[in-house]
């Protein structure tokens, strides 16, 4: 009776039960890769802060490390009102190209570096590592079943190729 009573107030509120909020396996894949991706580049960026030389990488590096912030706060988001765990068992995505990673040493290499050295290892290991997250996005795009995911993916998709051309003009000038 009272799950008659809750469906009735449904209808009768013009809303209706939300059967779509279980996580697609796809979207669910992209997200459990894609956060462990941005936590990593929001480590790398935020070196930027007190070892760039550039003051214009240290902004683009501030800029990247909030916009990743805030689209890890939404993914795992969706990935807990869906029900599902942030990370993902290891080697569960390995038929899926695995995820995408700078190498930890890289990460090292670039905590030992200051100034002009810096900026220039840190555009280079950024750059390849916004390209992981762009081949990720355009996957998502384009497998993808929530609109809302595919949307964040396209975003990030576009984000990234600007944010790679930036810093390839900016590699031309250390």
């Amino acid at each position: 009776m009272r799950i008659f009573l809750l469906l009735l107030a449904f209808v009768v509120s013009g809303c209706t039960p939300d059967t779509t909020l279980r996580g697609d396996p796809l979207d669910v894949m992209f997200l459990q890769m894609m956060i462990p991706h941005h936590e990593q580049g929001v480590a790398m960026v935020a070196l930027a802060e007190d070892r760039a030389s550039s003051a214009d990488l240290r902004m683009l590096a501030a800029a990247i490390e909030s916009t990743q912030a805030t689209e890890i706060g939404t993914m795992k988001s969706w990935l807990t009102s869906w029900g599902e765990p942030l990370t993902a068992p290891p080697d569960s995505h390995a038929g899926h190209g695995d995820m995408r990673r700078t190498n930890p040493s890289e990460i090292s290499r670039l905590q030992g570096l200051r100034g002009f050295e810096f900026d220039q290892r840190l555009l280079n290991v950024l750059i390849a590592h916004q390209d992981d997250a762009v081949q990720m996005a355009r996957w998502q795009s384009g497998s993808g079943a929530h609109q809302e995911v595919k949307s964040l993916a396209e975003r990030i998709e576009r984000s990234r190729v600007a944010q790679i051309e930036l810093m390839k003009r900016f590699l031309d000038q250390v």
